[in-house]
């Protein structure tokens, strides 16, 4: 039976007493901006911007550089860039490169992020953590639910179930790119995924 991490997380919701401290992996300002609009209210939010996979370098700076607009702009966040390193990203999709996208590329793409930031949420004592990828319709939100909670598992710290293309979350980070006038690129990052 397939898993509905949205009605997952609407359960996680509505039995919360306390505003629990939440790691938000980011990609990128616009897939952020309706993530942190409607999680604010639930959760103490502060975002790891870790994207080793953006190419080129002028391009990762740029993403940055909305990313910190969306959080400068509404306050729902606070924002923790993580160093650029390429390599790492290529380390981890090597032999993959001509892999379509969507396919096993992406996957170890979605695992190299996704581990770190469970590893930077359990050394910083938060109670979840997750990523803001599952906006996209262009992502597998299941194959990320999946791999968040294995990796939660192995770290020790919480994933939080999400699917945040549902109700109309996609859309919404859409209206919301054009409120806070944030740049919306037209390739997921890598310079595979650019190539088509």
């Amino acid at each position: 039976m397939k898993t509905d991490y949205q009605k997952q997380l609407d359960l996680l919701i509505n039995g919360l007493e306390t505003k629990p401290k939440l790691l938000l992996h980011s990609c990128c300002g616009p897939c952020s901006s309706y993530v942190l609009e409607y999680l604010s209210k639930y959760f103490e939010i502060t975002l790891y911007y870790y994207n080793p996979n953006i190419f080129p370098p002028e391009e990762y700076e740029k993403r940055l550089l909305n990313q910190k607009k969306v959080v400068e702009k509404t306050g729902w966040a606070t924002l923790i860039p993580s160093k650029y390193d390429h390599g790492e990203f290529l380390t981890a999709v090597k032999g993959l490169e001509t892999e379509p996208e969507g396919g096993a590329r992406c996957t170890e793409c979605f695992k190299i992020r996704l581990l770190k930031t469970a590893k930077a949420a359990r050394n910083g004592g938060f109670d979840y953590f997750a990523t803001t990828l599952s906006v996209s319709p262009h992502k597998n939100a299941a194959l990320l639910g999946e791999l968040g909670e294995k990796i939660g598992e192995e770290y020790g710290v919480k994933h939080l179930p999400s699917d945040f293309k549902k109700r109309e979350g996609y859309k919404r980070s859409i209206e919301l790119s054009k409120e806070l006038d944030l740049y919306r690129q037209d390739y997921c990052g890598c310079e595979f995924s650019k190539r088509g």
